[in-house]
């Protein structure tokens, strides 16, 4: 071959190479395309199965699947007649299920390596460079066989709860692979922030909305300075507002504080979600549907079990103003109190919090006034004066899967007793107030095993504590006694699981605090090998936000307890309680969830791509749909993620700090092993009292309940939470007897 051939050829290689990255980029467009496509129509099969008449050979000819395939999208739909079903399901557990299992969860097999030994200081084991995460990991649960492994079985989900009776049964719980950050250019999506997207300061003042307070049980209406009587009729959305609005003239919202007329009629539904949206779209000949704009005509009611949000227009002028029905729950639990008291623990609270905002108004829910509140404190000067940037949504996506909110775990025997020799429960008080002073800001920078491998331990040791977020393959030691310290993914209800047999491996993700501690505890270090994660540069945005809602809270507890009138306690005690709501729910709403919007649609006209049906009546079907991630200017998953693992892990272990000296210690791992029989995302239940102090603060725990006696242990969520009440009010009545 001469040069001018090798020349020639060498242009057409280039051609040629231009032609198919063309082709590829087509392929995976198309490819995209139909996997969006292809899960579109997975969730209107999904949505299909709520209606009750669905049949699945009909959902199956409509969207070109097998019979089969729609049973698996949507078991609901499985026509197989119960009998046979049942019997069916008896012969695969005769055949499958190990006859030492007593769990509801499924059990997952695994190699269950001999866990090293580990000082009590010491970080990460450093894994070696062929251990870095490829792009598709290993199911989550195996670990790759060693030397020294040992097959054992593990219960991976042996927390689970067993489905309370008369309930639906959940779907069957198994691991769940959680999803990784790609090698190549994929990956630096997520180092990045997303273009032109900050939180900044708003440069307006929000506008105050006239609300009234409603018994919807007695019909009594709390307006300014006075309390009506109404007569509600039938207590369907267009009579209260017709009441409403005939007694208080330019009402904008209302607030239901007793009564829930949503619930009325339920037990004609087959959900209570069907029976509020039922409510809600009740037909008007005064009122109808407030409709937002957009593409699709979206219904401005948000579907709630408990907290529904409706949202009407007069029928005569659809795009006028809006007026609001909501929930007091939304705040907090009214607990009989009346709506003259209702309405002054909102005057309370706004005149708390206008103590440290001098712009502060209340909107519709906690979660906007959290959010509107946190906007006014950022900094006007420094390195973020001109706000915080948007992480890119594929990391906003990434921690939406990997960062989980608080821990439920009901643990059940044999890790505690069958009979219960007393149920004891501890409260953290305002606790997600205590993790605020320091969170994550700006750009990430990704850490893979490698990198961490090349670390000394101190920086290691450094990066843990830092503001992190870890992709981890954890081992539980051999002699592990105690409750389990990380959490692990599973389908199901529950997403997350706390493994804490020996030997069980599993990999997930989390934050710095949580694997800091399963290093680093007193007990008993656990084996962990970090496969990658992600290291932010430690800032304090929510520092300022938290300083003033916890003085607010702090003069309205005080209020509560020293106040001369009664009526004035208890509103104080209810606004403080709302201060609290406006915290935690503010900061959920930085978690940014994808977003799901409802809507309505007349029967008969077609349904939007992708929805999820709620309920249908003669006239219209009500729906919902996943939206994704909106390009939110205060969305900060990060922060949300980085708080609730710091209140996980001190639920495990928490200091008690005289400035700079640790005087005691709380949370599960500082009691005995087998004593703890409940977490619930601030609290836990045990077998036996603490010698916890308490002084008030936020993030204390507080004694909240004791049942004494033999207690037989709660074989569901539900029960817990009946024995809870139960102890409280034995705690109460205690308390009262010694006074």
């Amino acid at each position: 071959m001469d040069r001018k051939t090798y020349t020639t050829e060498l242009a057409g290689l280039r051609e040629l190479r231009a032609e198919i990255t063309a082709a590829e980029k087509a392929v995976a467009a198309a490819q995209k395309e139909l996997d969006k496509l292809t899960a579109q129509r997975a969730r209107r099969v999904a949505g299909l199965a709520g209606y009750e008449g669905a049949q699945a050979p009909a959902v199956a000819k409509a969207s070109g699947l097998s019979v089969g395939d729609v049973v698996r999208i949507a078991p609901l739909l499985d026509p197989t007649p119960a009998v046979v079903r049942a019997a069916r399901n008896t012969d695969d557990q005769a055949v499958t299920a190990p006859a030492t299992t007593t769990t509801t969860a499924a059990p997952v097999q695994a190699q269950a390596p001999e866990a090293a030994p580990v000082a009590a200081s010491a970080v990460a084991p450093v894994p070696a460079r062929s251990a870095v995460v490829p792009e598709r990991p290993a199911p989550a649960v195996a670990a790759p066989p060693t030397a020294s492994a040992v097959a054992a079985p593990v219960e991976l989900a042996a927390s689970v709860a067993p489905v309370a009776a008369g309930r639906r049964p959940a779907a069957e719980v198994g691991p769940r692979e959680l999803p990784t950050i790609p090698e190549g250019p994929a990956g630096a999506r997520f180092e990045a922030v997303t273009t032109g997207l900050t939180s900044k300061r708003p440069n307006f003042t929000q506008q105050a909305r006239s609300t009234v307070f409603l018994d919807a049980a007695t019909g009594d209406l709390a307006v300014r300075d006075r309390v009506v009587r109404l007569d509600l009729g039938a207590r369907t959305p267009g009579e209260i507002l017709d009441a409403v609005l005939a007694a208080a003239p330019g009402t904008e919202r209302v607030y239901i504080t007793a009564g829930a007329p949503w619930h009325d009629g339920a037990e004609r539904y087959s959900t209570l979600k069907d029976a509020v949206a039922a409510w809600l779209n009740t037909p008007s000949e005064r009122w109808t549907t407030a409709v937002g704009s957009g593409r699709d005509k979206l219904a401005g009611h948000f579907v709630h079990q408990r907290q529904p949000v409706g949202r009407y227009a007069p029928a005569t002028a659809p795009d006028s103003g809006t007026t609001e029905i909501r929930s007091m729950g939304e705040w907090f639990d009214p607990d009989g109190s009346d709506v003259v008291t209702c309405r002054q623990a909102f005057t309370l609270l706004w005149q708390a919090l206008r103590r440290h905002w001098d712009d502060a108004v209340l909107m519709g829910s906690p979660s906007q006034t959290g959010r509107d509140l946190w906007s006014r404190t950022v900094p006007t000067t420094g390195k973020w004066a001109g706000g915080y940037p948007v992480l890119s949504e594929e990391l906003r996506g990434l921690l939406h899967a990997t960062g989980g909110q608080g821990r439920t775990e009901l643990i059940l025997p044999p890790r505690v007793p069958e009979q219960l020799p007393a149920l004891v429960e501890y409260d953290r008080t305002f606790a997600y107030a205590k993790h605020l002073w320091k969170s994550p800001v700006g750009t990430p920078r990704r850490i893979t095993a490698a990198a961490f491998a090349a670390m000394t331990e101190q920086e290691q040791t450094k990066a843990l504590m830092s503001c992190s977020h870890w992709n981890i393959r954890v081992t539980v030691p051999r002699g592990w006694e105690h409750v389990g310290l990380l959490p692990a993914p599973v389908t199901g209800d529950r997403a997350w699981v706390y493994p804490s047999e020996p030997g069980a491996t599993f990999t997930t993700w989390a934050g710095g605090a949580e694997v800091h501690l399963a290093l680093a505890n007193h007990l008993m270090p656990w084996r962990i090998e970090v496969l990658g994660g992600l290291l932010f540069e430690d800032g304090k945005p929510l520092d300022e936000w938290g300083k003033r809602l916890k003085a607010a809270w702090a003069d309205l507890t005080n209020l509560s307890r020293v106040h001369a009138d009664e009526r004035q306690r208890q509103a104080a005690y209810l606004a403080s309680r709302a201060v609290r709501s406006v915290l935690l729910f503010g900061l959920g709403g930085f978690a940014q969830r994808p977003r799901l919007i409802s809507g309505t649609t007349p029967v008969g006209e077609a349904l939007p791509p992708g929805v999820e049906i709620l309920g249908q009546d003669d006239q219209v079907v009500t729906w919902q749909r996943q939206a994704g991630f909106s390009r939110d200017p205060y969305a900060h998953p990060e922060w949300a993620a980085y708080v609730w693992s710091g209140a996980r892990a001190a639920l495990l272990d928490m200091k008690y700090r005289q400035g700079k000296e640790v005087i005691g210690y709380a949370g599960a791992l500082h009691a005995k092993p087998g004593t703890v029989v409940y977490f619930g995302t601030d609290g836990i239940a045990l077998t036996e009292r603490q010698p916890w102090p308490y002084r008030g603060e936020p993030g204390d725990y507080l004694l909240k309940g004791h049942l004494t006696g033999l207690v037989e242990h709660p074989t569901s969520q539900e029960q817990y939470l009946h024995l809870r009440a139960q102890g409280r009010a034995e705690l109460a009545r205690t308390a009262g007897e010694q006074q």
